[in-house]
């Protein structure tokens, strides 16, 4: 029970990392707000919480709709009466984000409103509730690509993280002595639905396998275990980090054979 007595908002919680973090920081005695845009699978989230003996409320979001994630934090409130932990991980990947030359300016727009501008208006409207309860942790999800390039590239969600990655810095620096801290979560690939997807191709998953020490993809459990802690208490010094939960990709060179 690492988290009794908090109140976690979760948005992206319908599916992935987001939907793993809100049944763990659950079984965990948190009380969940589950936010997406997926109004089906967000009810669906919240269904297995309950089955579960967990407490949990649905709202559904679009994040890069400030009026809407306005709505987003005031729902936690009314719902569970505060926020101890604001966890900014909706995201997307864009099948036409590619290079510089190559990426669709709407593309480009997309991705950054969702992934970045979303982040924004997250911490824009989920900061004063976190004064409000007397602080708490922020978690922003960036990427490993926020610390490092790819051949493969896909610009526009680079950028977006890497983005993630110095505003979390930022919030981290200035909320500290309010009791607020900030980290970002920096995942590796991750095997999700929206990774198969990119990645249905064989011989597109072996050029990214090759580069991973331990030959496979992260699973969303592993991305959730590093969130729990940085969300609880036993983080409580950890603040302003590129927390990286990789594999060890951006500490290779090679991989053994």
């Amino acid at each position: 029970m690492r988290l009794e007595n908090k109140v976690a908002l979760i948005t992206g919680a319908g599916s992935g990392i987001g939907k793993e973090s809100a049944l763990l920081f659950a079984r965990e005695g948190a009380k969940i707000v589950v936010a997406d845009i997926d109004e089906k699978a967000g009810q669906a989230a919240i269904a297995e919480i309950q089955s579960g003996g967990g407490q949990a409320s649905f709202v559904r979001v679009d994040v890069s709709n400030a009026s809407e994630v306005e709505n987003m934090v005031l729902h936690a409130e009314k719902a569970f009466g505060k926020i101890d932990i604001l966890f900014n991980n909706a995201g997307i990947a864009h099948p036409g984000d590619g290079s510089p030359v190559t990426t669709e300016e709407s593309v480009w727009d997309k991705v950054i409103d969702i992934n970045l501008k979303g982040v924004y208006l997250g911490c824009k409207y989920g900061i004063p509730a976190l004064l409000r309860a007397g602080g708490g942790s922020i978690i922003n999800t960036a990427s490993f690509v926020a610390l490092m390039g790819s051949a493969t590239s896909e610009i526009a969600y680079a950028a977006s993280k890497g983005g993630v990655l110095s505003m979390t810095r930022e919030i981290a620096v200035e909320y500290a002595r309010q009791n607020i801290r900030a980290n970002a979560l920096c995942p590796g690939p991750v095997h999700t639905p929206l990774l198969e997807e990119l990645l249905s191709d064989p011989a597109r998953r072996q050029r990214r396998l090759v580069h991973i020490p331990p030959g496979r993809f992260a699973e969303a459990s592993d991305i959730a275990n590093a969130a729990l802690f940085l969300a609880s208490d036993e983080s409580a010094y950890v603040n302003g980090t590129a927390f990286s939960v990789d594999g060890g990709i951006s500490a290779a060179y090679v991989t053994a054979e």
